[in-house]
């Protein structure tokens, strides 16, 4: 069976900055989309920010096994109720990964149950990539120890995110500051992995080993199966074994 993606994008800065959309015609989400399509195993579809219920409506999310969240500007128009939705998904076993300003999101500062802010700056900076954990699921056929990445956007440490599970990649820019950009977490039965690279205004989805590294994060985060919520109760009278406590005699 195919791995079901559900890719979310804002799609604001595609229609309204003029660069943006030169990069990214069909979009960041079509971008990350076709990408992932590229893997026989994968089956992704996009959806915008600007569509009915965000384009996550509870039969797309019931049918979706990973979803990728990017969000910048829009972060906070993003509807609670869709927000509880995903949230939900997330703890009953949906993989989720969030890209770039999408730590900003809700639905990741809502899992995190942190402020999750950094430190940035827009300067056209390089950013090298190290793999900190060349093992990892997510880190496979990159097939070196770091990865460049010509001009991008600097986030820096302090990251104000609870400690990872997994830090699988760590980013260094020529300002001299690094960050974490690349970290695993579990909520409830759901895998979270956070990856930081991809400003909008720099083409880096079209980047080889970008997406190969979203490929790979997708399969990790595949459900490994579903957790049932809510708390159920079992009468006694249901109980499918029964002990009876012998009565001790009275001396």
């Amino acid at each position: 069976m195919p791995i079901n993606v559900t890719v979310f994008g804002e799609n604001i800065h595609e229609r309204e900055n003029p660069l943006v959309a030169e990069i990214y015609p069909i979009g960041m989400h079509g971008c990350i989309a076709a990408a992932l399509n590229r893997d026989s195993e994968l089956r992704a579809n996009a959806v915008t920010q600007d569509q009915p219920e965000h384009g996550l409506t509870e039969q797309v999310l019931e049918r979706t096994d990973v979803l990728t969240w990017w969000g910048h500007v829009g972060n906070g128009l993003v509807d609670d109720r869709i927000v509880e939705r995903v949230h939900k998904r997330v703890l009953e076993g949906m993989g989720l990964i969030v890209l770039h300003s999408g730590h900003g999101s809700k639905i990741f500062k809502r899992l995190m149950g942190t402020g999750c802010d950094l430190t940035w700056r827009i300067a056209d900076e390089r950013e090298r990539v190290w793999v900190c954990n060349p093992g990892h699921a997510i880190a496979q056929g990159i097939g070196a120890t770091n990865f460049t990445i010509d001009r991008e956007e600097m986030y820096g440490e302090p990251f104000g995110i609870p400690n990872p599970e997994e830090v699988v990649f760590l980013s260094w820019f020529q300002g001299g500051e690094v960050f974490r950009s690349g970290v695993t977490y579990r909520r409830g039965a759901g895998k979270i992995f956070y990856f930081r690279p991809g400003h909008e205004t720099y083409p880096t989805y079209h980047h080889p080993i970008v997406q190969r590294v979203l490929t790979n994060a997708v399969h990790w985060a595949r459900p490994e199966g579903r957790f049932p919520l809510g708390c159920a109760h079992v009468p006694v009278e249901q109980a499918t074994e029964r002990f009876v406590v012998d009565e001790v005699p009275a001396r």
